[in-house]
Parts: C-alpha cells; sequence; structure tokens
C-alpha cells in the first residue's frame, strides 16, 4: 500500500488544500480590494479557473461580493475570520490529541 495515497487521510489533505486557497483568495480580497480574477491568479499563482471557483464559494457564504471593478468583501467577513481561527484552533487540539494516541 503507497501511504501518501490513504482513503484515510487523502480527502482531509484535499479539504486542507482547498480550504487554504480559499483563505489565500479572501486575504488577497481584503488586501486589495476590489480585485479581479486576473489579478488575483498573478498574485496567488494559482490558475483561473481554480480563484474563479474561491470566489464562487466565497461569495456563496456571503464573504464577498462581485463590483464592477472585481470582488470586495462583506460585513460578514470579521465574524468569520474569528469563527474561523476558532475551528482551526479546535482542529489544532485534535491533531495534537491524535498524535498523543498514535504515538512515536
Amino acid at each position: 500500500m503507497n501511504p501518501e495515497k490513504n482513503s484515510l487521510t487523502s480527502k482531509m489533505e484535499v479539504e486542507i488544500d482547498l480550504l487554504k486557497r480559499h483563505v489565500a483568495v479572501l486575504r488577497a480580497i481584503i488586501g486589495h480590494q476590489p480585485i479581479g480574477i486576473l489579478k488575483l491568479s498573478e498574485q496567488l499563482n494559482y490558475p483561473q479557473h481554480k480563484v474563479r471557483y474561491s470566489l464562487r464559494i466565497l461569495e456563496q457564504e456571503g464573504l464577498i461580493i462581485p463590483s464592477p471593478n472585481g470582488a470586495v468583501t462583506t460585513a460578514e467577513i470579521r465574524p468569520f475570520l474569528e469563527h474561523l481561527k476558532g475551528v482551526l484552533m479546535e482542529m489544532s487540539q485534535t491533531v495534537n490529541e491524535l498524535k498523543t494516541v498514535i504515538g512515536d
């Protein structure tokens, strides 16, 4: 069995990579709004189709809205970032607990 292609971990890795991209796009919008797909793609070194997908997800979550000059954040951004920090803290604690259970 190839340990790099394990179904127990591969979905988690994909989801974490996706979250990293969404957060990177969100941070770029916060720092450079309004900003469009081309600029985000160049700045973050992600293909345009991946940036477009992240923008769609962020818009569905109510975190950004399109404007004639590019994406801008909404008032929901601060509460979301605080919530995300809490979720990530809990995940970190769970990961540490799992590492302890697995041992050295």
